[in-house]
């Protein structure tokens, strides 16, 4: 069998070919399973992220492979074959290998050496592993993916070259000034909670925003994300269980009381917990409950407005979550909106913009969307006050990004890695072959002393044993030196034919082989990352 991948990515197709193209969750469990089906593959994974879509299976037949994959990406993204194909790329064994081990690096990404990836690669093998679809050969090619992507990034300073697309986002809506500068103080509104949004969720915090509310179609998981900025926010210096920040125990005024009300929400909170409560979806998150149900906190930094030093969290942190049915309230007040849902439609249309906009006259409006496909409406563009950075907009400022430095290093630890995991497959391809060999041979020499038991049946049980085990010896030599050398001859590139030629030579059944092969695939150890 060999490994055959076939996808699009933002290097080889526009952005709304990408949007056209983009999985939801469902749809890539199915793809997977239907893969499974097609003749020419035995095992199956997708890895969907924003700016790719990639069908991995280990096949039979190379030229049946590529049909029946690029057929079935069709089939499951809505593309039709012809419009999908001239963007399709392919890619087989060791160049496949090379392939997944490049993005696993960050190298191929929309933002060089960005780190996201590797959670990504981790959920398309999780995804494989819980529906049965990836088997031995994508099990070892994933989790030798996320080892070789984890050697890069420690190894090397790639992450200097982006170390997410949410941060090279805000530094395109930064623009000339730093994004800690440009963020502090301001209200974010995050749309969606899975792991991109979090990652947004927490760059933001750490840039030092005055509040965070996180918007989810479902609350509990918009709820987690909230709560644990705040505990994140705990974590880098403020004390808030014992009612004080930065180590200061400050009397505590109520959260809501005059002067200090949210943007956010008529009672919403400060130094890192929330309280509305009018409004029973929200929660105190952190912070001292009071017996009247609201939550106390200290005030807020006065100085507040100014930049943080980088990666320092704002002591007057708020973070909440709110329902989907509230984005058009939150959107009014916010200075800063990231979304990144699994939405087919849109989730912010013009519309909503406007109206927002309408109630703000006077501040600017940054919108981050990095959802594929496309969650707010590109016609933002031509909202006055508003500023829109698209994955459109990243691809082609990303292509005007200098190449870093490390690159080279990286691009070398892939060759050896791919050198490597080409050898330890052939070399495992042919082990049960050899196997079967030794199994057989061990069959031959226990014939053979039964034989010689029924000859001589005056040879008393050490006589026996010695003579069983001088004939054993004799096997075990004689195999020693053809099954190392064959092993080592497998190892080397095209060197998958000497596992036939063993199976020839001693003409060994194909089914002792293939139960081996079966039982070693199904060894408890592999399987998981």
């Amino acid at each position: 069998m060999s490994l055959l991948v076939v996808g699009l990515s933002h290097r080889s197709a526009p952005v709304s070919a990408l949007e056209r193209a983009a999985l939801p969750a469902e749809q890539r469990a199915k793809l997977a399973r239907d893969a499974l089906v097609a003749e020419p593959a035995v095992e199956a994974a997708v890895l969907s992220t924003c700016n790719r879509v990639e069908l991995y299976a280990d096949v039979d037949k190379f030229h049946a492979g590529v049909a029946e994959l690029s057929t079935l990406l069709a089939r499951h993204t809505g593309v039709p074959l012809d419009e999908l194909t001239p963007y399709l790329y392919v890619h087989y064994e060791d160049r496949a290998v090379h392939h997944l081990f490049t993005v696993a690096c960050g190298l191929d990404s929309m933002v060089v050496g960005e780190g996201q990836i590797l959670a990504q690669i981790k959920d398309a093998l999780a995804l494989g592993q819980e529906l049965h679809t990836a088997g031995r050969l994508l099990n070892d090619l994933f989790q030798q993916a996320l080892r070789v992507g984890k050697r890069a990034h420690s190894e090397t300073g790639i992450d200097k070259a982006g170390q997410s697309l949410v941060t090279f986002g805000l530094e395109q809506l930064a623009g000339d000034a730093s994004v800690e500068r440009w963020a502090a103080g301001k209200r974010a509104l995050v749309i969606g909670a899975g792991s991109m949004s979090s990652l947004a969720a927490t760059t933001l915090a750490r840039a030092g925003v005055a509040e965070v509310a996180v918007a989810n179609r479902t609350l509990e998981r918009a709820e987690r994300l909230a709560t644990s900025l705040v505990e994140q926010a705990r974590g880098h210096g403020m004390d808030l269980v014992n009612g004080s920040a930065n180590g200061h125990g400050n009397d505590l005024p109520e959260v809501g009381s005059p002067g200090h009300g949210s943007a956010f929400g008529p009672a919403a909170g400060v130094a890192g917990l929330v309280a509305v409560p009018d409004q029973p979806h929200h929660a105190c998150l952190a912070g001292v409950p009071t017996p009247d149900g609201t939550c106390r906190a200290r005030p807020a930094d006065e100085a507040g407005t100014v930049a943080p030093a980088r990666g320092a969290w704002r002591a007057g942190l708020v973070a909440r979550a709110v329902p989907m049915t509230e984005v058009a309230t939150e959107l009014a007040a916010a200075d800063i909106v990231v979304s990144c849902t699994g939405a087919t439609g849109l989730v912010l249309d013009a519309e909503a913009l406007r109206a927002a906009v309408g109630q703000r006259p006077d501040r600017p409006l940054a919108l981050l969307d990095l959802a594929m496909p496309r969650d707010i409406d590109a016609a933002a563009h031509r909202l006055d006050g508003v500023r829109l950075v698209d994955i459109e907009s990243l691809a082609e400022a990303s292509a005007d990004a200098p190449m870093a430095a490390d690159v080279d290093q990286v691009r070398a630890i892939v060759s050896a890695e791919v050198t490597a995991f080409g050898a330890a497959q052939r070399a495992a391809h042919i082990t049960p072959t050899v196997v079967a060999l030794r199994t057989m041979a061990a069959s031959v020499v226990a014939s053979e002393i039964s034989r010689l038991d029924g000859r001589l049946p005056d040879l008393d049980d050490k006589q026996r044993a010695e003579i069983t085990q001088t004939v054993r010896r004799v096997v075990d030599k004689l195999l020693h030196a053809p099954t190392v050398r064959v092993k080592q001859l497998a190892a080397t590139p095209g060197g998958a034919g000497y596992a036939d030629a063993l199976r020839e030579l001693f003409d060994l059944d194909p089914e002792a082989v293939a139960a081996v092969s079966r039982a070693d695939g199904n060894h408890p150890k592999r399987g998981r990352a």
